[in-house]
């Protein structure tokens, strides 16, 4: 017993190096000896979101040497060309019609639903992956700040480049206002403490909560308000009409028009840019006029007396899942031929397993057939593969997981494969049934999960570039990570703009870093602190942090300026100022990843001698 051996902290540090070691590590092993790390090391299995692409250089590949490897990520680079793709296919004409359908149908106005539908859309996905990743040891104050950087000062430049608009002037000091302190107050909790407490993340969430409730104070307030005008026009006009009474009926009712405009969403006809001049220019073109589509009449355009409820359902159906159109496909040129049949596989997927609600489109997308098998395989699939890829331990690849995890999709059909069969024996297929619009449910968690999913995977790969390019992990987690994380924020914004819904566009480049910096922090925040996980503040803020946030608040602060200085007139000029302090962010880093300037942040060394 004397002699017995006790194990020392080195021991202990070796027992561990299997769970901790990150699998990136692998790069600096010999090719004959990468495979064992990558079987051993759990981080192999914890960071791998679809691809496992660490084995397949490794193990299934076998790589060995630089050539083969980069031949091997080329073909990556080709997955990741795809899922861009997948992605913005399904941002463009699944995800945001139907936020377009929940916001009118929940009476908000283009801003309320910028903020609030739109921006838990966009961020949502991410707040939970958060969560479900504590345990990682992540720069999470620089990589959310960098994150809000390029969602606020880039995807909100392009917006405004892309279709130049008037702002609501009270709503955008308010939202950049209430921004600006949210900010800051994160930037003090961290810096102010060793620590944050759960009083600190209560406080976040709390002023987040009270920013949500004061926009829907005053899109109550603004709708009381449009109600007392209409009454006070109908009264004037039941009155004699005199001079004066004509001169305050029309002040009134030019106050009712300004006010209407920001009443409810309406669905507008897509606009065309087939003959917009699309090269580069900083000049502000006119805008088109917005023209506002009959829902009802593209709802009951293809409405026949049809002898039968089922006339033309299979052609309908085949029509519906056809890749590429024919008719698209003869008048387009080479280059367009080769990038349709790039996105084929992209559309035929979207449209088999996401649900179509458009009310610009015929029949608001509707498809009998089509539609009704989405009704028992979409909530399926999304049930299995979110039980799979996201919601498990991670302690094995995700589709190992499958065989066990599919039961609970099965379970679903309980319920579902009886709703599909009235749905089938009840609709018709020239006309969308009254209940149509609840297929917008499965849209949008349909349209999140590709959309997360696929831009996940994007981080994914070009993590895997950076560790082959020996970029460190900070960097990338600060510039390449965060635009690949914000890539659904991006095009999102982007397609609502083009769409002709910038307001709703720029409320959510405003609202979903406001969400990821206070609500997303303050959770991820106090389950860490619930579940006993301990986290250093230097780590939290990283090498970049402070230079994103003063650079944020610099480009919040600007925002303020030109917006009141061009009377909340968004134009291209601003925009492409705002996308250049995106820009001057990453020079800073870079010039910050040479060592040619220092960052904020404090030396460890003066640190240490301080204590």
């Amino acid at each position: 017993m004397a002699n017995m051996y006790e194990p020392n902290a080195l021991d202990r540090e070796f027992g561990e190096f299997w769970t901790k070691v990150n699998c990136f590590a692998v790069m600096d092993f010999p090719y004959d000896q990468r495979c064992e790390f990558v079987r051993n090391a759990n981080n192999c299995i914890h960071g791998t979101n679809f691809v496992p692409y660490m084995y397949l250089l490794a193990c299934d590949f076998k790589c060995k040497n630089v050539f083969e490897e980069h031949i091997f990520v080329t073909l990556f680079l080709i997955l990741c060309f795809e899922l861009l793709l997948f992605l913005s296919h399904v941002a463009h004409y699944y995800y945001t019609p139907a936020l377009k359908v929940v916001s009118r149908m929940l009476h908000m106005n283009e801003h309320l639903a910028g903020v609030t539908i739109m921006a838990l859309g966009n961020t949502l996905p991410d707040m939970f992956a958060n969560i479900w990743a504590i345990y990682d040891d992540t720069a999470v104050f620089a990589n959310i700040l960098s994150s809000a950087l390029f969602v606020t000062m880039f995807s909100g430049g392009i917006i405004c480049y892309i279709s130049p608009f008037q702002m609501n002037a009270y709503d955008t000091v308010r939202d950049l206002l209430f921004f600006i302190f949210g900010v800051m107050l994160l930037e003090y909790i961290i810096i102010t403490g060793e620590s944050v407490t759960i009083a600190e993340c209560i406080l976040l969430m709390a002023v987040y909560i009270i920013y949500i409730i004061v926009n829907v104070i005053d899109v109550y307030i603004m709708k009381r308000n449009l109600k007392s005008l209409k009454r006070e026009i109908n009264e004037l006009y039941e009155l004699p009409q005199s001079e004066d009474v004509k001169e305050k009926r029309d002040a009134l009712e030019n106050q009712y028009k300004l006010l209407s405009q920001n009443d409810r969403v309406t669905i507008l006809q897509r606009k065309s840019h087939q003959n917009d001049n699309r090269t580069f220019s900083f000049l502000t073109t006119v805008g088109s006029e917005r023209v506002t589509i009959d829902m009802e009449a593209n709802r009951h355009i293809q409405y026949l007396r049809a002898p039968s409820k089922n006339h033309r359902l299979f052609r309908e159906f085949f029509s519906a899942i056809q890749p590429i159109k024919l008719n698209e496909w003869r008048q387009a040129t080479m280059l367009i031929r080769a990038f349709y049949i790039a996105r084929a596989p992209v559309v035929f997927l979207s449209v088999i397993y996401i649900p179509l609600v458009d009310y610009e489109l015929k029949k608001n997308g509707w498809s009998k057939l089509l539609n009704c098998i989405q009704i028992f395989l979409n909530p399926a699939v999304t049930i299995t593969m979110g039980k799979a890829m996201i919601f498990t331990d991670k302690s094995k690849l995700w589709y190992y997981n499958i065989p066990h995890d599919v039961k609970y999709g099965l379970y679903s059909l309980v319920v579902t494969v009886p709703i599909a069969i009235a749905v089938f024996f009840h609709s018709n297929t020239s006309v969308p049934p009254p209940y149509h619009w609840l297929f917008t449910i499965m849209n949008l968690t349909g349209s999140m999960f590709v959309i997360f999913q696929s831009a996940t995977e994007i981080t994914l790969i070009a993590g895997v570039l950076g560790f082959m390019l020996k970029v460190p992990p900070d960097f990338m987690g600060a510039t390449v990570s965060c635009l690949a994380n914000s890539l659904g924020d991006l095009i999102a914004n982007a397609s609502m703009a083009m769409q002709g819904y910038e307001k709703m566009a720029y409320a959510a480049a405003i609202g979903s870093p406001f969400f990821t910096i206070l609500l997303g922090t303050g959770s991820v925040f106090a389950v860490k602190i619930l579940l006993g996980v301990s986290t250093s503040m230097t780590d939290l803020i990283g090498s970049y942090g402070e230079n994103a946030f003063v650079l944020l608040i610099l480009g919040l602060l600007s925002t303020l300026l030109w917006t009141s200085v061009l009377n909340f007139n968004a134009r291209r000029s601003v925009g492409i100022f705002s996308m250049s302090i995106y820009g001057l962010y990453i020079i800073y880093s870079i010039l910050i990843r040479v060592e040619i300037i220092h960052p904020y942040n404090i030396d460890a060394f003066l640190i240490s001698s301080h204590a």
